[in-house]
């Protein structure tokens, strides 16, 4: 009942904020409500504040008690959404798919099947000895993604 309620607030208002979105919702038997978010421009602390209160204010604590959780999807959280990587097309992302491959590479576009991700590598020249730098880049279908994530870099 109280997880049936909580989405209803929860849908209302992220109607009213269509820049954020839902990357996580539960209810604990022991109802402890966790809501993670993401945005399309990130997450403030206000953000999640309105959350909270759209969420809480509509809850009768002497009916039911309960904790309330609301946080951002973290900078290196796994991306579990299409809309995560619209929001990080230019960034470096690290990419596992399902059948063991590994790319880490810049974003560079999204569609509904497939992300595009480009990235440099060394190969021996086509005539004599030594390498050059290639440019690579891969179509990869979101189904075949078994984990992604931002790589942040710390100059």
């Amino acid at each position: 009942m109280l997880k049936e309620t909580v989405q209803i607030l929860l849908n209302d208002a992220l109607q009213e904020r269509q820049d954020l979105f839902l990357v996580e919702f539960d209810v604990s038997s022991a109802n402890h409500i966790n809501v993670v978010l993401d945005g399309d421009e990130g997450v403030t602390v206000k953000d999640c504040v309105f959350i909270s209160r759209a969420i809480e204010h509509n809850l009768d604590r002497e009916t039911v008690d309960f904790s309330l959780e609301v946080a951002s999807a973290g900078a290196a959280s796994p991306i579990v959404m299409k809309r995560q990587y619209v929001k990080n097309v230019g960034k470096t992302m690290e990419i596992t798919t399902k059948d063991g491959g590994k790319y880490q590479g810049v974003l560079q576009s999204t569609s509904q099947e497939y992300i595009t991700i480009a990235w440099k590598a060394r190969e021996p020249k086509a005539i004599g000895k030594g390498k050059v730098n290639v440019e690579k880049m891969a179509d990869l279908n979101y189904d075949d993604i078994a984990a992604a994530k931002v790589k942040l870099k710390f100059n």
